[in-house]
């Protein structure tokens, strides 16, 4: 039962800390969609999306005002479409279209699942499909694409990773209109998950339920408040804080979630607690790092702050729910989060630092602005370097990097809203040229050996 503090405390958090249901997301399968045609197969797959997905926008919005709970993206997840297009693979575009035109009729922000899972070998079809990503996200505005290459399970496919080097150069320069926004609406994987709420890397697990609802809760502001409150605490007792925090913000996101499943017709999935920051001050993951004792985050000391608050938030988390889920975490990603943006304008940030935090966070090198000179194979091993990390680390890791056309070191991108800005990022100029065309299979670490 809510007494009376429960709810003021929860006014204040919405009012004066950030707190907000960050994005509910609707899972749907799209299998039963298949046809023999690409065209017959992107009209059942529009009309699949647009009836399923009919009244998400309404019940979030009726939900916010029930709640006084701000609930800011609506969104949908579909099964990973490579399977969809595996008979009619170079028609794949048609399939993209579809989606995009079903996000835009939902009044959705984004929708998430032009993907393709190609972690332990990538068929004909499949890379066929991954070479239509730089068009479709060219020419659709909500759709958002991923690629997984590799797992703790079956290794790294560094075959892919070399095409995804190439494919992120390709969608910056199908963009380049945009400082290469294509490349801010995808993400190369290692140990994807199934029912990830965020994008742009959501997608629905081909071993998820038919329609599922997943909500994604932020509350980096919350955080933040928590610690001021206590200037003098040591880390056992911040790290308590956090935890307790976290419980209140992930109770708040269930009870949601469970009322969006029932209104529409769908099941309950998982409530992400994931610390997903905005470009506003005081919305920060990187504030809540200087508040717990650094100078500016990316200075020493900054992957341990980091790593303790990971581990409270999800202890929290899992306390307060039996279904939490998806990514559930600290997001480091540079441009939508006012700390990182000026500590990497500072120089203090950097994208070797940035790789070492991820270790100890969700997810990985997230909305990195670098140079646009930079080459495919350089993407490349950056790629596998974040891979490599989830996959001896067993955890979840991504790379969105945006190789920003026609710009350089000192200069910046702006993607308005949350997007943000980001300080072009140096990287390193010697190359892994000869390391990336090896191709072939990472294997596995010795610890996945597990039956």
């Amino acid at each position: 039962m809510f007494n009376n503090n429960d709810v003021l405390e929860t006014i204040n958090m919405v009012e004066r800390e950030h707190l907000d249901i960050r994005t509910i997301t609707m899972g749907i399968s799209l299998l039963p969609c298949i046809r023999k045609t690409a065209d017959k197969t992107a009209s059942a797959v529009y009309d699949t999306v647009c009836f399923k997905a009919q009244n998400l926008v309404n019940v979030a919005d009726e939900l916010a005002k029930e709640y006084g709970l701000p609930i800011v993206n609506k969104r949908v997840s579909v099964t990973p479409a490579s399977i969809i297009c595996a008979p009619f693979a170079a028609r794949s575009a048609k399939i993209g279209k579809a989606l995009d035109d079903a996000a835009k009729n939902l009044g959705i922000d984004f929708l998430g699942g032009y993907s393709a899972l190609v972690h332990k070998g990538m068929a004909d079809y499949e890379k066929t499909f991954i070479e239509t990503i730089p068009e479709v996200l060219a020419t659709t505005d909500r759709l958002c694409s991923s690629v997984n290459i590799g797992s703790s399970k079956s290794g790294i496919n560094m075959d892919a990773v070399k095409l995804m080097g190439e494919i992120v150069k390709k969608t910056a320069a199908a963009t380049a209109d945009k400082d290469g926004f294509g490349c801010a609406k995808l993400v190369v994987f290692c140990n994807a998950v199934e029912d990830n709420p965020f994008m742009a890397g959501a997608f629905h697990g081909i071993g998820e339920s038919d329609t599922v609802i997943n909500v994604g809760v932020s509350g980096p502001g919350v955080v933040q408040h928590a610690i001021e409150a206590i200037p003098e605490a040591d880390l056992t007792e911040l790290a308590e804080m956090i935890k307790r925090t976290a419980f209140k913000i992930t109770r708040a996101g269930q009870l949601v979630a469970r009322e969006a499943a029932k209104r529409l017709g769908a099941e309950f999935g998982i409530v992400d607690l994931s610390l997903a920051p905005t470009p506003a001050r005081g919305d920060s993951v990187a504030q809540i790092l200087e508040e717990m004792g650094l100078e500016c985050v990316g200075t020493h000391g900054t992957t341990a702050c980091l790593a303790m608050l990971n581990d409270a938030v999800k202890k929290g988390g899992v306390m307060a729910s039996s279904r939490v889920g998806g990514l559930s975490g600290a997001f480091i990603p540079v441009s939508e989060d006012i700390g990182m943006i000026e500590a990497a304008e500072r120089g203090q940030l950097t994208i070797d630092k940035l790789e070492a935090m991820t270790a100890v966070c969700s997810v990985g090198l997230d909305m990195i602005a670098v140079p646009g000179d930079t080459t495919a194979t350089t993407i490349s091993a950056i790629i596998a370097d974040e891979a490599a990390i989830g996959m001896i680390n067993n955890k979840t890791t991504a790379v969105r990097v945006i190789p920003a056309p026609g710009k350089g070191v000192g200069d910046s991108v702006d993607f308005g809203g949350l997007l943000g800005r980001a300080p072009v990022m140096p990287v390193h100029n010697m190359s892994s040229a000869k390391f990336i065309n090896r191709g072939g299979l990472i294997p596995a670490p010795i610890h996945s050996n597990k039956n």
